[in-house]
């Protein structure tokens, strides 16, 4: 899992969508502005009853039909309770501004400053029914110090970059192509994200470990298409999907950027590979099997357990992080265990309305036989699984499964990196979500792995 606060992130990182609604156009500029002002007013009500008075039931009644289902009371309690044990306590707030709008939904956003970081208030308003349809938890990259800087195996006088577009409609997505300079045609990699609405850098405060690995290898002779996820660029659409899963998720669009790489001209379409990071690697054997012919599959920090027991995992991590638990923490675990044990007993019967843990049962319920280590094994194509041994997100007991599971496969390569953590940027000591606002880079040695990796099956 690549966390945005490296906890509980399917359950915080809310994402929640309504039923279509008829599109508006506003008719003049005045009714577009008081529409704006409203909107503006609705997400600072919300503020008001969900942050300054704790009314959640009053706050619960600014939703929309889909929003209180998938976020009643006890849930919307639970996440701003829950929320300061990762990013420390609640200091202050900035004015509402608008963000972006796609009828009939405009967005809001409220910047709030907590101790350890600072972080969006992103509130989604339906501006055809004046109700709140979406809620989002985001970090705020312009607030984040200090800024991302280039690793030094970087070097650009060797390679272009160029925004790209592919996919299907309604679905199109926008990356970025870093190209080799030189005549190709080049070996090339897709970079699929983790889990939550990440961007095409998989940016977690001041790292950009996708650009790090972009812009490493295309250093090296290889292009690499990385390309925001369709959960950031299509939230509220995404939500509004009957059966919502991981192929919608993730499996489609990377399969699309595969095929979209085979049809360049300076692309060798015999030498595509796909890189998958976190729930990206979990999905790897899943994107591997759907059809799409590709050279190698790269696993970087992919679970080999249930998604649901890794966010149990995750969260008695954090939570004894100090050395103990507190009445609060065990509450907090015990309220989780429920929801994991909620997840585990959904059937196809289950309400397809039913959230868990931030997904819907459909996602769920998609990944109840999966056993990413079991479908790898039956892959005939090369592997590269690595692993950083500082890594709490996904551990050693991952990686020990993948080896379990593919022991004596000569085409597959397994590797840990130690001082390594889930990002694949060094440290010491354990590590925590605050780790991931301190700048640093993917490690070198991982890079040329990757890059060695590559060229010996091109």
């Amino acid at each position: 899992m690549s966390g945005k606060f490296g906890l509980l992130i399917l359950s915080l990182l809310i994402i929640t969508g309504c039923a279509a609604q008829p599109t508006i156009t506003a008719t003049s500029t005045s009714v577009a502005t008081l529409l704006e002002q409203d909107a503006v007013a609705l997400a600072d009500e919300f503020y008001d009853l969900f942050v300054t008075r704790q009314d959640y039931a009053s706050a619960l009644k600014l939703f929309d039909d889909q929003m209180k289902a998938a976020l009643p009371e006890s849930k919307l309690k639970e996440v701003w309770t829950t929320l300061p044990q990762q990013v420390g306590t609640f200091q202050s707030r900035s004015d509402a501004k608008l963000g972006d709008r796609k009828d009939p939904y405009q967005r809001v956003i409220i910047p709030l400053q907590f101790e350890k970081m600072a972080l969006n208030l992103l509130v989604v308003v339906d501006v055809t029914t004046g109700k709140i349809s979406g809620l989002f938890f985001q970090p705020d990259q312009e607030a984040q110090a200090p800024q991302y800087k280039a690793p030094s195996y970087v070097d650009t006088a060797k390679f272009e970059e160029s925004e790209v577009t592919f996919g299907a409609e309604p679905w199109m997505l926008p990356g970025t192509l870093t190209l080799p300079k030189g005549p190709g045609p080049f070996p090339a990699i897709v970079l699929v994200h983790g889990s939550g609405p990440n961007d095409r850098d998989e940016t977690i405060g001041p790292n950009k470990p996708f650009k790090d690995i972009a812009q490493g290898l295309a250093s090296q002779g290889i292009a690499v298409l990385r390309y925001d996820k369709r959960t950031k660029v299509y939230p509220q659409e995404v939500m509004q999907l009957q059966g919502f899963s991981v192929k919608d998720e993730a499996i489609v669009d990377a399969i699309a950027a595969v095929e979209f790489l085979r049809r360049q001209s300076q692309i060798n379409s015999q030498k595509l590979f796909v890189l998958g990071h976190s729930l990206g690697g979990y999905l790897a054997p899943r994107i591997a099997q759907a059809g799409s012919e590709i050279a190698g599959m790269i696993i970087l920090a992919g679970a080999a357990r249930p998604l649901e027991d890794l966010m149990l995992e995750q969260t008695r991590y954090i939570l004894e992080s100090d050395g103990s638990l507190s009445a609060e923490d065990q509450l907090q675990i015990s309220q989780l265990q429920q929801q994991v044990d909620a997840v585990k007993a959904l059937t196809e019967q289950s309400s397809s309305g039913e959230t868990h843990l931030g997904a819907p049962a459909s996602y769920w319920i998609d990944l109840q036989d999966y056993h990413p280590a079991d479908l790898a094994r039956s892959l005939t194509i090369p592997l590269l699984i690595g692993q950083g041994e500082r890594d709490y997100q996904v551990t050693q007991q991952d990686f020990q499964n993948w080896q379990d599971a593919l022991a004596g496969q000569a085409h597959v390569t397994l590797k840990s990196y130690p001082g390594l953590n889930h990002l694949f940027i060094s440290g010491d000591g354990k590590s925590t979500p605050t780790e991931y606002q301190t700048p640093g880079n993917v490690a070198p040695a991982l890079i040329q792995d990757l890059a060695n990796w590559i060229q010996q099956h091109s």
